[in-house]
């Protein structure tokens, strides 16, 4: 049997392995377990995005170390299928949307607060440009990837 991905991966960048992670015998199909996916990752990202006023994070180079460690745990779960339950999958997604808010967010407050006001604007832009950066080349190179882990069999 060859993995099929949902119909509906519109964001490559964000969904590549979302889409790819299968849990058999669950009562949600493959397209539903998807789509929960996807909110369950939004939701971590609300709450991250909505909480800087209470936990600011001065480390942030720790998120990006963390965001790739789920990466690669990501990579062997839509390879090996390792996972029995959907449960711990959408747990580890939600971390997954809590850094990715927690990154965004206190990069941005740390610049407000921390970079004097005739570089503040050009600091805000630099930053944006290089976030929109990131994601138009993680989307180019997860498009090919998802076709070469879709066309592997279900182990």
């Amino acid at each position: 049997m060859i993995r099929r991905p949902p119909r509906s991966t519109l964001f490559p960048y964000t969904t590549l392995f979302r889409s790819l992670v299968l849990v058999r015998n669950t009562f949600l199909s493959h397209a539903e377990q998807y789509r929960w996916y996807q909110v369950d990752y939004q939701i971590g990202v609300f709450i991250s995005r909505s909480s800087v006023n209470i936990v600011q994070i001065d480390k942030l180079w720790l998120l990006p170390i963390l965001q790739f460690v789920n990466v690669v745990f990501f990579l062997f779960e839509s390879y090996y299928l390792f996972i029995p339950s959907v449960w711990p999958i959408l747990g580890f997604i939600l971390f997954e949307g809590l850094l990715g808010g927690a990154s965004y967010v206190n990069t941005f407050y740390k610049i407000t607060q921390e970079v004097a006001e005739p570089d503040r604007e050009f600091s805000m832009g630099a930053a944006s440009m290089s976030d929109s950066l990131g994601i138009a080349m993680a989307g180019a190179i997860s498009i090919p990837v998802h076709n070469v882990f879709c066309s592997l069999p279900i182990p």
